[in-house]
Order: structure tokens, then C-alpha cells, then sequence
């Protein structure tokens, strides 16, 4: 069987973004995540399976089984805008890595066919499944929460010692491109002490030069009542813009991090 007929599961193609790597985009959001953080804006990411979710009223078939060939399928359609722009496919989710031979096998019919490749991830997986995809692997967005164990697990389910020993495994292999994100959300890591330590262990890590913060925001709250979830921040508003440029100048003056707000 050919690695294009290596089959998973998808909730979404979104076309045309600007977004989740450099250039005009096409990302390929998979199903599942060993995480459940509390502001997560893509819910119905969370479970592996095939879910309804109520939509403006209307239920709607969260999740398909498609082929790597399928997916590739709409990708080329646009290989004229990342060749223009320098984009090209990334994956997200959910957690890409919860679906590794998938997702291996959709970033090697981009990159073998000349396409530039991204993933989304925050790497919490065996370190044997990161590496398998490396190989195919243009860049590598990897997300950062929080440097404390004991917070990262309270707000996301699970503590950050494999997510932070996978993150120095990729650095120190070389090869891929390595930027790290930060979602900043209030209560829980929006604070100058937080989001420097985050910084100051990116700037360790071997080739890093740039760090993203993204601000918190609320855009995926209807999800919740639509999948018939309880969402667990109603009360947590978006930082300030003032906010987050002192939070960025910050990073700038401790690192010498490239530091970016959204992306």
C-alpha cells in the first residue's frame, strides 16, 4: 500500500490562511488531543471520534475518515499561492501527534512534492513519534504553556515534563525550524514573571530566534453549548493590547528572542 493511502481523521481543511506558519496556507486540522485545556477554542478537536455538534441551530458531523491522498488533493490546488508566497501546509488539531502515521505521511507527500510543511504542536507524545516526522518537517510551531508542572496540569489536564523534554530533543536534533507559541490567558500565565520564564527557557534552546504570544480570545466559547459542554472561562476577557505589548517588549529586552504578537 502506498503512504498516500494512509488513512485519518479530520475535522477541517481551512484554505487561504495567513496564519500557523509563514505564507499563504492551507491547514489541516486533525482529530484528537491527549490535552483538555480549559480556553481551548477547538473543542471539537478534543475527541478522537465523529461527533454532532449543534451549529447556528443545526446539527452538524464533526469528523472524517479521509486518505493522505484526498487531503492532497485540495493542498495542490493552491501550490501557486505558496510558491508565491513562501507557504505551504501545516497541520494543527487537536494534537497532530495523537494521529502520528497520518500525520507523518501528509507532511511527506507536501514535502516530496516541493511543498513547505508546518505542524502545530505542543508535544506531548512518545518522543519516537516527533521523530518520525522531522525528516518531512519544514517548521516546527511548538506550544509552550507554562513552565510550572503543577499550574500546567491544573488548567490543561496534564503536567509539561515530557512536552518541555521533547521540545529540547527537537532543538538539539537540528534541521527542523523551531519557534515556540505562547497562548497568554488571563488567570492563568498572562503575568511578566510567567511569560518570562517561558522566554527565558526558549532562549536556551539551541536555533530558536523567535517566540509568539497569542492573546487569549473567545471565539470558540459557542462551541461549547453546542457540543452540550460547560465552558469553563466565561468570565476571562482577552488581555489588553497595552497588555500585550509590555508583555512583548519585555521578552525583548530579557532574550534575543524575536518576539511576535499572534501568528
Amino acid at each position: 500500500m502506498s503512504f498516500l493511502d494512509t488513512k485519518g481523521r479530520i475535522f477541517d481543511i481551512q484554505r487561504y490562511s495567513i496564519h500557523d506558519g509563514a505564507g499563504i496556507r492551507t491547514i489541516c486540522f486533525l482529530k484528537g488531543c491527549v490535552l483538555r485545556c480549559k480556553w481551548c477554542c477547538n473543542p471539537e478537536s478534543q475527541e478522537y471520534g465523529i461527533q454532532q455538534m449543534l451549529v447556528r441551530g443545526r446539527p452538524k458531523t464533526i469528523g472524517r475518515d479521509v486518505t493522505v491522498r484526498e487531503v492532497m488533493e485540495t493542498v495542490e490546488k493552491d501550490r501557486i499561492y505558496y510558491r508565491r508566497s513562501g507557504g505551504g501546509l501545516t497541520l494543527s488539531g487537536g494534537e497532530s501527534l495523537c494521529q502520528p502515521l497520518f500525520a507523518r505521511d501528509l507532511l511527506r507527500a507536501a514535502y516530496e512534492t516541493g511543498i513547505g510543511t508546518a505542524m502545530e504542536s505542543m508535544g506531548c507524545a512518545p518522543y519516537e513519534n516527533i521523530e518520525m516526522l522531522l525528516p518531512y518537517l519544514d517548521h516546527y510551531l511548538f506550544d509552550i504553556k507554562h513552565m510550572n508542572g503543577k499550574k500546567h496540569k491544573a488548567f490543561t489536564g496534564k503536567s509539561n515534563e515530557l512536552m518541555l523534554e521533547n521540545v529540547w530533543r527537537v532543538a538539539s536534533e537540528g534541521g527542523t525550524k523551531l519557534s515556540i507559541r505562547v497562548p497568554v490567558i488571563p488567570t492563568f500565565n498572562d503575568s511578566p514573571e510567567e511569560i518570562r520564564d517561558i522566554a527565558l527557557f526558549a532562549d536556551k534552546l539551541p536555533g530558536v530566534e523567535d517566540i509568539y504570544l497569542l492573546p487569549y480570545h473567545r471565539l470558540g466559547q459557542d462551541k461549547y453549548e453546542g457540543l452540550g459542554r460547560v465552558y469553563e472561562m466565561p468570565d476571562i476577557l482577552p488581555p489588553e493590547p497595552e497588555h500585550m505589548q509590555m508583555l512583548k517588549k519585555m521578552v525583548e529586552t530579557v532574550t534575543g528572542l524575536r518576539c511576535q504578537i499572534g501568528g
